[in-house]
């Protein structure tokens, strides 16, 4: 079972996917980057958006009524960030940020928030880089996935460049498939929630990305 399951706010969404194929639970999201002064990157700003009908279960399993406004009360968005603080410890998170190729460290989850977007719940964190790095002229990518594909993750959001941009610039690169990842999300369709795939960090081969380069 995929280590995302932990995560408490993600179980009533889980519990609602269906009983066979890989993956069970949609989310729309991006990532911002939040830089200062000389292109140096200090963290990144996660989101994640459930679609109404997770959205919809999630709430139900936490037993969170919407209020007069049709939003949530304050003391239902801390228990839903309160349920988000605390991450497995083999869990990697869904942003995945290389330098010049090489995996770039990231801290926990800070900064949490959770509210309602036209009816569908969306959760926002920070990740703040361990060592803040300059990125002037190196090649900078991330990745937007579940690493066992038991969530798939598609970035329907323009990243944002915060702080001090300066002469930097992000463009979305889709995942397109091809004839060989078709043929093997038909064999991860066949899985049961249960079972995760062979395939070490499967989610890799379906991800959106994002291409940063500082000038």
């Amino acid at each position: 079972m995929p280590s995302l399951r932990n995560i408490g706010l993600a179980l009533g969404a889980l519990a609602a996917a269906p009983a066979f194929a890989h993956p069970h639970v949609f989310i729309d999201g991006g990532v911002d980057f939040v830089l200062r002064e000389g292109a140096v990157l200090e963290a990144l700003e996660v989101t994640w958006l459930y679609d109404e009908f997770e959205t919809l279960y999630i709430l139900s399993s936490y037993d969170i009524s919407l209020n007069d406004e049709g939003g949530l009360d304050e003391a239902d968005r801390q228990q839903l960030v309160g349920q988000q603080r605390e991450w497995p410890e083999d869990f990697e998170g869904t942003a995945h940020l290389t330098v010049e190729g090489e995996d770039i460290a990231l801290e926990r989850p800070s900064a949490l928030g959770a509210r309602l977007v036209e009816g569908r719940l969306e959760l926002t964190f920070t990740r703040q880089l361990e060592r803040p790095i300059a990125l002037e002229q190196k090649d900078v990518e991330l990745a937007f996935y579940e690493a066992t594909y038991f969530y798939a993750l598609s970035i329907a959001n323009a990243p944002q460049l915060l702080g001090e941009p300066g002469g930097c610039a992000a463009q979305v690169v889709p995942f397109e498939p091809d004839t060989q990842l078709a043929a093997l999300e038909m064999t991860l369709f066949e899985l049961g929630r249960e079972e995760t795939p062979a395939i070490e960090n499967v989610g890799a081969l379906f991800a959106d990305r994002i291409a940063l380069r500082c000038d």
